[in-house]
């Protein structure tokens, strides 16, 4: 493979022709459209995602130097990880672990590469192909939370809790939120047409949302998406753009308030929301409640440079972490607990430092810096490290840092095209 020195950084290979162009959109596309499918091993998500990665890595990618430190924290990551885990290997868990957490790395600089190029583009087709797999895995929760489909049950709830085509209601919940903050964007601000295809997208969305009974993904959606339209409102070039957003906005929580009561008038869905709205719950309280246990897991880090290993706290505790700042510190040590915050949060602190510069993705941006913070909150009371939007994120969030550098220099006087 050939590698020619550019402004910037590396150039992987040649610049794609325009049918090369066309392929890598669909690949980026598929890669978002896939990612809702992962009850089965190994998921399309993994599956399309290396060939995306292979294909793009044949004809053409940018290494860009501003993604040398993420490359650096994840590197070091992970081998935190590793070496706490050489004792535990042949466990075979724990050596599967380990592979899918240099895999996500891995992952997260595809993204970063992928997205730091004919970024408008490429984001755009990440957009529509996260909400077709958003809404192939809300139909389905819906459908199996109301027993729609024969024999389903088992395959599309878990205890009473939707969560179509994911293995945990949590995780469906988790996903669905950028792509819902996808379509609620749509709502706001484009015409007449599209908004009300997308009202109907964000109700599907919400819907199984809130079926999922996901205390976190129901705060999630809630917040991000009061932030999203507040970041939205101080971005607007128009006091007419401003009064659309508020004014939608309002709309918007009125029908989702509106759904709420729908679904609580049907009695089995009100038991169960009153049961997962609580938050006296068994496994939250006591000294080895959720809480409880990051304090006495992070006294037990203290003492303890390599961590116990991935996968070992429940052998000392009754549950998992629920955590992942403090599972960084028990599966990788110190080097892990430290690289794994301050990955993170340099992120989310370049991630503000960007909301206000004016490029042509900058409507996406705020969708996907919204969800990202979001789940860096969720990420304190459950272990999102494993999560693959998660990662997906993080590497689309330095891919549009950089791009958004590199527009900047080139021509900071075009003006913002509108998104369509």
């Amino acid at each position: 493979m050939a590698y020619a020195a550019t402004a910037g950084g590396v150039k992987l290979a040649a610049p794609a022709a325009p049918g090369v162009l066309a392929i890598q959109r669909a690949l980026v596309w598929l890669v978002g459209a896939s990612g809702a499918i992962v009850f089965i091993e190994p998921s399309p998500y993994e599956i399309v995602t290396l060939l995306a990665a292979v294909t793009f890595f044949a004809t053409g990618l940018r290494l860009r130097l501003v993604l040398m430190p993420l490359i650096l924290m994840l590197v070091l990551l992970n081998v935190g990880y590793t070496i706490s885990a050489v004792p535990l290997f042949e466990q075979s868990e724990v050596a599967s672990w380990i592979a899918t957490s240099w895999y996500m790395a891995v992952t997260v600089v595809f993204f970063a590469m992928v997205t730091s190029e004919d970024t408008a583009a490429r984001l755009d087709m990440l957009r529509r192909g996260l909400v077709v797999g958003a809404m192939v895995a809300s139909l389905s929760a819906v459908a199996g939370y109301f027993h729609l489909v024969p024999g389903g049950d088992d395959l599309l709830t878990l205890y009473g809790r939707a969560r179509g085509t994911f293995k945990d209601p949590n995780v469906l919940g988790a996903f669905l939120i950028l792509p819902a903050l996808f379509a609620l964007q749509s709502v706001v601000s484009d015409k007449l047409a599209k908004a009300f295809r997308n009202v109907i997208a964000f109700g599907i969305m919400s819907l199984a949302i809130l079926l999922a009974f996901s205390r976190a993904a129901w705060g999630g959606l809630v917040l991000t998406s009061a932030f999203m339209l507040a970041l939205m409102v101080l971005t607007s070039r128009t006091n007419a753009q401003r009064s659309r957003i508020v004014v939608m906005a309002i709309v918007a929580a009125v029908l989702g308030l509106a759904l709420i009561a729908v679904l609580l008038s049907f009695d089995s869905t009100a038991e169960m929301f009153k049961q997962r709205a609580s938050f006296d719950q068994s496994y939250d309280e006591g000294r080895f409640g959720r809480f409880g246990r990051h304090i006495l897991g992070a006294e037990m880090a203290l003492d303890l440079p390599f961590g116990i290993g991935p996968l070992q706290f429940h052998r000392y505790f009754p549950e998992d972490t629920h955590n992942s700042y403090l599972n960084a510190f028990m599966s990788g040590g110190w080097l892990s607990g430290v690289c794994y915050p301050a990955l993170v949060f340099t992120t989310v602190i370049m991630g503000f430092r960007h909301i206000f510069v004016r490029v042509p993705w900058q409507r996406a941006y705020l969708a996907i810096f919204s969800a990202f913070v979001g789940t860096v909150g969720e990420s304190f009371v459950i272990d999102t490290d494993h999560w693959r939007h998660f990662w997906m994120m993080l590497g689309a969030m330095w891919g549009m840092i950089a791009a958004a550098q590199v527009y900047k220099i080139e021509d900071n006087t075009v003006p913002m095209e509108s998104e369509r």
